[in-house]
């Protein structure tokens, strides 16, 4: 490989925004980042030159302080990366981790969605210095930007369809917000677990790929005003009238109570995420609710539904033990195909506001990656 840059470039977040707008005016900047030296390497430090890190809602979220954990300004945003080992500690085991070899960082150890001591070493920067018990290979099936995007999608979709909402063959299921990141990745796992996919969105186009990707029928959600209209109507109709045995809601809202409807007598309904309703909190780390979600408990009670939270970050941090074979899952099914990420929009360091917008905006299917090395 080429001799390590001397110096690379960096995203930092300064300090909590009053909400993610007003960060990407206020409170973000790019600033010179020299290249750690190998020498002070940690024993166990590996020295990543980054090619992808993946922009993600939460990535924007967080620069407010409304997401459910936290960093601490002054930090790199960019909770998933990949790219080259540079260098390594002396007791790294470089069988696995040598100069040169393609690696993924795991989000829940290193950046700012982890918990320990290298919160602060974000993807979105030329370098990282990371532990090595947080770098996996790539599949050698996957890019760099596809290996960028894969953890953080598949693993929340594998906890809320296999761990919580417990899947099975035959089964039906409504993905709504299915041209996301994580919806997307529901789409595919759902079909590996040999489900019926009903997808769910507001842009034809997007859709139609969404189709591409593995769902059997797809419905956009948008009435002629640009709002929500009613379709439990098509999903009863695509069930033979008795709905779907599972919900996987990202989207929040009005779109919650409508899918509420379309579910069958004793169905799951699983809570991923709140798109449509983003500020749930004050801003600059305050707590409080001003946009809170809320479900019909008459509807839930008539139809026995299951209403089941899945947050996979938090479930995780209090049982390690439940992703050992959620990774492996996933691995595999990259490696054999099964599984893969879409990435659609990509773009330099330097423009990580217009990235962190079309993420924001809902301008993206799939995937958003940045490219920290220099044009």
């Amino acid at each position: 490989m080429s001799p390590i840059p001397v110096k690379g470039r960096r995203v930092v977040v300064t300090e909590f925004a009053e909400s993610p707008e007003d960060a990407l005016e206020h409170n973000m900047m790019i600033e010179e980042q020299l290249a750690p030296d190998p020498a002070s390497l940690g024993a166990h430090e590996v020295l990543v030159e980054i090619r992808s890190a993946a922009v993600a809602w939460v990535d924007l979220l967080m620069t407010s302080g409304q997401y459910q954990h936290m960093p601490s300004p002054p930090y790199t945003p960019g909770m998933e990366f990949s790219g080259f080992v540079r260098a390594t500690g002396g007791a790294v085991d470089c069988a696995r981790l040598a100069p040169g070899n393609r690696v993924l960082a795991d989000g829940m150890k290193v950046g700012p969605r982890s918990y320990g001591d290298y919160q602060a070493a974000g993807g979105f920067a030329t370098f990282a210095v990371v532990p090595d018990d947080a770098l996996l290979p790539i599949p050698a099936t996957l890019s760099f930007d596809q290996a960028a995007t894969l953890l953080q999608a598949y693993e929340t979709a594998y906890h809320c369809l296999i761990t919580r909402g417990r899947i099975t063959a035959g089964e039906s299921i409504l993905i709504n917000g299915a041209s996301g990141l994580t919806g997307l990745a529901a789409v595919q796992i759902a079909k590996t677990q040999g489900a019926t996919v009903i997808a769910t969105g507001r842009s034809d186009d997007k859709l139609r790929l969404v189709a591409e990707q593995g769902a059997d029928y797809v419905i956009n959600i948008r009435d002629s005003d640009g709002g929500l209209r009613r379709f439990r109507d098509e999903v009863k109709h695509l069930t033979g009238g008795t709905g779907v045995n599972l919900v996987y809601d990202t989207v929040g809202g009005d779109t919650s109570v409508e899918s509420l409807r379309c579910t069958a007598f004793e169905g799951r309904f699983l809570i991923v995420g709140w798109t449509s309703t983003p500020n749930v909190a004050r801003g600059r780390g305050l707590r409080g609710a001003p946009n809170v979600n809320l479900l019909p408990t008459n509807i839930i009670q008539m139809k026995s539904i299951s209403v089941l939270g899945c947050p996979t970050a938090i479930a995780t941090a209090k049982d390690p033990s439940i992703r050992e074979t959620r990774l492996k899952e996933i691995l595999s099914w990259a490696e054999e195909e099964k599984i893969s990420p879409f990435v659609s929009h990509t773009f330099p360091l330097e423009r990580f506001n217009e990235a962190l917008r079309a993420r924001w905006d809902g301008e993206v299917t799939g995937g958003c990656v940045l490219h920290p090395q220099a044009s």
